[in-house]
C-alpha cells in the first residue's frame, strides 16, 4: 500500500475505524510537521506490543518521507527491561531492537533504540529475597515505580537536563479503557497535538494512536510490513487469545498491571492468573511450566490466612503497626528470612530446571550482580553470620561465583551458634545482639565513630518482644 492509498477500514463492533476519516497519509503528514515544528527531541515509549509497534513504525515511515537535511531531530526508542520479562517475549524485543538501529543506520534515519534496566537495588529480586518485600499486589504494587517509572524518569530526565525540554511519543489509545480516556483528555493542551506529562512540566506528550481502535492497530500493522525488517504476522501470533494486551512502557502511576499481557512480568502477581505464560504454554512453549509453578508459588503468599506463615510481625523498621479498623490485628511485615533463603533456593532450581529444557541453556532468571548485592544485604542487614548465597548458589547450580570476601572479618556460622547458645541461657533476642554486633563490626577501623551511636539507638528502639507477648498484651 502506498503512503497516499487511505486503509480500507476494519470491521469492528464497538467504534467506527479512524480510516474512515482519516488517510495513512494525513497522519504521516501531522507526524511530520510536529517533528519539523521545533527542536525538542522525541523519546518514544517501545514495549515490543500491537501498540508501541505501531507508533514506531508510523513515525519511521513519516520520517522517511523527509530530505536527509530535515531529519536532524534524534527520536530515542526506549524499552524497559525488567529484568524479570517473559523470556519469550524478551528475546523478541532484543531482536527487534538490533534491527531497528541497524535499519536506521542504514537508511539514515535518526532513530535509536536503547534499552533501560532499573538498578540492581532496585531490581525484583534483591527488594523482593534481599529485603523481603512483599511479592506485589493491587495496594502495594511496588514493582511499577521501582522497576518501570524510574527507569524512565531518568532517562527522560537526562534528555530534559540536555534539551531543556522533550516530547514523550506514547502507544496509548482512549478506546482502552473510558478511565484512560479521561485521564488523557484532562492533560491535554487546548489548541495542540500535546499534553501534559502528569510529574514533569518540561515533558509534553503525543499520542499519534489515540483514536485507533483495536482493529485499527492490527488493519495498519498487517497492510504495512515493518520497515526495520521484523514480522508483523509473528507478532499476530502472539495475540492469539483475545484477551491478551501488551504492556506500555510505564511513565506514570496510573497505568495498568500488566499480568493479563503477553508483554508484561512474569512473576506478576497482581492478577490472579497470570494468562501471558499460561498462553504462551498452551501455544507450545512448555517449557515455561517452571516459571508458572514459582509464580503461582509466590502468589500463595497473598493469601490472607498464609501471611502469618510466611511474613514478619514486625515492619522493615522493626517497628510494628495494627490495622486501624479497631481490630487489633497486625499488619504483617517483610517475608521471614527463611522464607526469603527458600525463595532463592527454588528460584536457582527453577533456573536450572529451564536451562536444561529450554532453547537457552545459559538463560538466567537471577543476574549474579543481583546474587552479590541479596548476600551484602543478608550479611549487613540480616545477620546472616552462614553466609547463606554461595552455599544455596553452590548446592543448587553445582558451581561458584567471583564472591567478593570481606576483609574486616565477618562473623562465621560458628559463631552465630555460640551466640543463639548464649542468647537462649540470658532470654535475650538472638537479631537483637547480633544487628548490634554488626554495627560494631561495620564502624571498625573508622576515624569518627560518631554515627554508631544513632546506629545503635534504632536498633535498640526496635519491638523485640515476641509476637505471642505482643498478642497477650
Amino acid at each position: 500500500m502506498t503512503e497516499t492509498a487511505p486503509i480500507e477500514p476494519a470491521a469492528s463492533n464497538e467504534i467506527s475505524s479512524i480510516f474512515d476519516v482519516r488517510s495513512i497519509a494525513d497522519i504521516y503528514s501531522e507526524v511530520r510537521d510536529l517533528y519539523l515544528s521545533d527542536h525538542r527531541p522525541w523519546i518514544v515509549g517501545y514495549s515490543g506490543g500491537k501498540d508501541s509497534t505501531t507508533v514506531v513504525q508510523i513515525i519511521w515511515n513519516a520520517l522517511k518521507g523527509l530530505s536527509p537535511e530535515q531529519r536532524t531531530k534524534p527520536v530515542h526508542v526506549i524499552s524497559s527491561d525488567t529484568l524479570v520479562e517473559t523470556p519469550v517475549i524478551i528475546d523478541t524485543i532484543n531482536g527487534n531492537l538490533a534491527l531497528i538501529n541497524k535499519a536506521a543506520q542504514e537508511q539514515g534515519l535518526p532513530i535509536q533504540a536503547v534499552k533501560l534496566y532499573p538498578q540492581i537495588k532496585n531490581s525484583f529480586w534483591v527488594l523482593l529475597i534481599g529485603k523481603g518485600y512483599p511479592t506485589p499486589s493491587k495496594s502495594f504494587r511496588w514493582c511499577t515505580d521501582r522497576l518501570k517509572i524510574k527507569t524512565s524518569d531518568t532517562f527522560i530526565l537526562d534528555k530534559v537536563s540536555e534539551h531543556g525540554e522533550v516530547i514523550l511519543v506514547l502507544g496509548v489509545r482512549k478506546s482502552e479503557s473510558s478511565a484512560r480516556a479521561q485521564l488523557m483528555n484532562s492533560y491535554k493542551i487546548e489548541g495542540s497535538l500535546l499534553s501534559r506529562h502528569s510529574k514533569f512540566a518540561q515533558s509534553f506528550v503525543y499520542t499519534p494512536i489515540e483514536d485507533f481502535s483495536k482493529d485499527d492497530v492490527w488493519t495498519y500493522l498487517l497492510q504495512n510490513p515493518s520497515p526495520w525488517g521484523g514480522s508483523n504476522r509473528d507478532l499476530l501470533a502472539l495475540y492469539k487469545s483475545a484477551d491478551s494486551g501488551e504492556c506500555p512502557v510505564v511513565v506514570d502511576e496510573y497505568s495498568p498491571p500488566c499480568g493479563n499481557s503477553r508483554f508484561g512480568c512474569w512473576v506478576c502477581t497482581v492478577v490472579t492468573k497470570d494468562k501471558a505464560i499460561m498462553g504462551l504454554i498452551d501455544n507450545g512453549e512448555e517449557w515455561l511450566e517452571p516459571l508458572l509453578k514459582y509464580r503461582d508459588m509466590l502468589a500463595e503468599t497473598q493469601n490472607k490466612e498464609k501471611k502469618p506463615i510466611y511474613r514478619d510481625y514486625k515492619r522493615m523498621n522493626g517497628k510494628i503497626k495494627y490495622k486501624r479498623d479497631g481490630s487489633g490485628e497486625l499488619i504483617r511485615g517483610p517475608y521471614k528470612f527463611e522464607y526469603s533463603k527458600q525463595f532463592l533456593r527454588e528460584l536457582l532450581e527453577t533456573q536450572r530446571e529451564v536451562q536444561k529444557i529450554g532453547p537457552d541453556p545459559n538463560l538466567q532468571l537471577i543476574l549474579p550482580e543481583e546474587l552479590h548485592e541479596i548476600r551484602r544485604i543478608w550479611r549487613q542487614e540480616k545477620g546472616d553470620w552462614e553466609d547463606s548465597v554461595p552455599k544455596i548458589y553452590r548446592e543448587v547450580m553445582g558451581t561458584d561465583l567471583d564472591w567478593i570476601q570481606d576483609d574486616r572479618g565477618m562473623f562465621s556460622g560458628e559463631e552465630g551458634n555460640l551466640l543463639e547458645v548464649t542468647c537462649q541461657k540470658h532470654d535475650i533476642p538472638v537479631q537483637l545482639v547480633a544487628k548490634l554486633l554488626d554495627i560494631e563490626r561495620q564502624v571498625q577501623g573508622m576515624k569518627r565513630r560518631a554515627a554508631v551511636y544513632s546506629r545503635i539507638e534504632d536498633v535498640l528502639g526496635e519491638e523485640w518482644r515476641t509476637e505471642e507477648e505482643i498478642t497477650k498484651e
